[in-house]
C-alpha cells in the first residue's frame, strides 16, 4: 500500500512540476527575448522533459504494477484518450524544443524573434495539459469503464 501511495504521490508532484515548467516557458517568451531569455525557457524545458519521464514511469506503474488491475485502465476510453492527450502534448513540445536548441547560442544580449507557432504550441499544451486533471478524475470514478452485462 505504501508503494501505491508513494506511486501515486510522485505521479502527482511529477505532474504539477511538468505543468510549472510549461508556464515558466509561457512567461518567459515572447514576440522578442534575448537569448538569456530563450537559455532561461530552456532550462524550463529540460525540466518538463524531465518530469514527462517521471510522469509516464509512474502512470505505466499504476498502470501495470500498483493499485487498481491493468484491465481497469486498459478497457477504459477515458484513460486512452488522456493518454493520446498526453502524447499530443509531446509532440506539439518539439517544435518550442528545437526552436530553443537552435536559438540559444550567441551573445546573451542578442534580440531574438520568436515565431508565433512556437508561443501557440506552448499555450496549447497548456490547454491539452489542463484537461488532464479532468480526465484523471473521471477515470477515478468509474466514468468510461464498459458495463458488463450477462
Amino acid at each position: 500500500m505504501i508503494v501505491d501511495l508513494l506511486v501515486r504521490y510522485l505521479h502527482f508532484v511529477s505532474l504539477i512540476v511538468l505543468m510549472a515548467a510549461v508556464i515558466g516557458q509561457h512567461v518567459v517568451l515572447a514576440k522578442v527575448v534575448t537569448r538569456d531569455q530563450i537559455v532561461r525557457a530552456q532550462r524550463f524545458d529540460i525540466v518538463y522533459a524531465v518530469m514527462v519521464v517521471l510522469v509516464l514511469a509512474t502512470g505505466f506503474a499504476q498502470w501495470f504494477w500498483v493499485g487498481k488491475p491493468a484491465d481497469f485502465y486498459s478497457a477504459n476510453p477515458v484513460m486512452h484518450t488522456k493518454v493520446t492527450l498526453f502524447l499530443l502534448v509531446g509532440i506539439i513540445s518539439i517544435y518550442p524544443s528545437v526552436f530553443l536548441g537552435k536559438n540559444r547560442k550567441g551573445d546573451p544580449g542578442d534580440q531574438v524573434s520568436v515565431p508565433k507557432g512556437v508561443i501557440w504550441s506552448i499555450r496549447i499544451e497548456l490547454l491539452l495539459l489542463f484537461l488532464m486533471p479532468l480526465l484523471a478524475s473521471m477515470m477515478a470514478r468509474g466514468i468510461g469503464i464498459p458495463v458488463v452485462s450477462e
